[in-house]
């Protein structure tokens, strides 16, 4: 998930070549105040013309938080079919995401949109959201992508009070804990980040493959450079996919030989491995073509 500038809606283009699956158009702190008003504007013309198109990016938009009426008429202006998401920041309790869901709602059913078309991504940047991320993505059905953005110098960094290093180090504890909440909530596609060093790729990588190790899904990105190294370390590799098809036929050929447990290429695996390998492939396998 790119971000992008509110100001700067040509940039939807470089977000597409670059390959990112979703942008987020910032109308927060990527915006002046006094740009605000024009940000919005040419974001939801986009958001709105976005449901003709089947070739870009999903489409998710960084709101102010919901603190005042201008931002309540702000989700009633971006909600369209055009629209995958609102990204909610500063949320501090269950609370507002459930006065957001319910605005959401209401504007879905003025739109002639089916209920919950709209997903609701809060982002975790106080002490407080951070201690209760499983109420926080438990609170609406339409909570997706939740986890702990744990950028250098940012407001989770100020919150907690963390020293940023390039190894992370510092902040793993934090990102584990905060995806099992989002995991026991059930909320689907947890996804953390920022990697701020712009130039510093194998640093991104680095970081990627941790989080990927974690059990993130995927990564919120600032610059197009960065989407390429993401997806890639978040994707499996044709040898991978390979490895699991392995994996799945020779546990299903064990269990219709009455066995629940075979060897497989040096180790013991059994049905629980086997799920494993049916949902990556599910998600990843290519489909095939006549």
């Amino acid at each position: 998930m790119l971000f992008v500038p509110g100001t700067k809606p040509d940039w939807l283009d470089k977000a597409r070549r670059a390959g990112a699956d979703a942008v987020i158009f910032d109308l927060e702190d990527a915006v002046p105040e006094n740009e605000k008003a024009t940000a919005l504007n040419q974001v939801a013309d986009i958001v709105r013309d976005a449901g003709t198109h089947t070739d870009q990016p999903r489409l998710f938009v960084r709101i102010n938080p919901v603190d005042c009426w201008s931002s309540a008429d702000a989700i009633r202006r971006l909600v369209s079919p055009g629209l995958a998401g609102i990204v909610l920041p500063k949320v501090d309790t269950d609370h507002e995401v459930r006065v957001v869901d319910a605005l959401i709602g209401w504007s879905e059913q003025e739109q002639h949109l089916p209920s919950g078309s709209v997903a609701l991504m809060p982002v975790l940047e106080t002490a407080k959201s951070l201690r209760d991320a499983h109420a926080i993505a438990a609170a609406s059905q339409r909570v997706a992508y939740l986890g702990a953005v744990t950028g250098a110098g940012g407001d989770v960094a100020r919150a907690v009070g963390f020293r940023w290093s390039p190894e992370n180090t510092e902040t793993i504890e934090l990102r584990a804990r905060v995806l099992l909440d989002v995991r026991a909530a059930g909320s689907p596609n947890p996804i953390t980040g920022l990697w701020t060093r712009v130039n510093d790729l194998p640093g991104l990588r680095a970081f990627a493959e941790q989080n990927r190790s974690l059990g993130y899904e995927g990564m919120v990105a600032i610059h197009p450079t960065h989407i390429p190294v993401i997806n890639e370390v978040f994707s499996p590799t044709t040898d991978e996919l390979a490895r699991l098809q392995r994996l799945l036929t020779t546990v299903e050929q064990a269990q219709a030989a009455g066995s629940g447990v075979v060897a497989f290429e040096g180790e013991m695996v059994d049905e629980a491995m086997a799920e494993t390998a049916r949902m990556v492939l599910q998600r990843f396998a290519p489909t095939p073509t006549d």
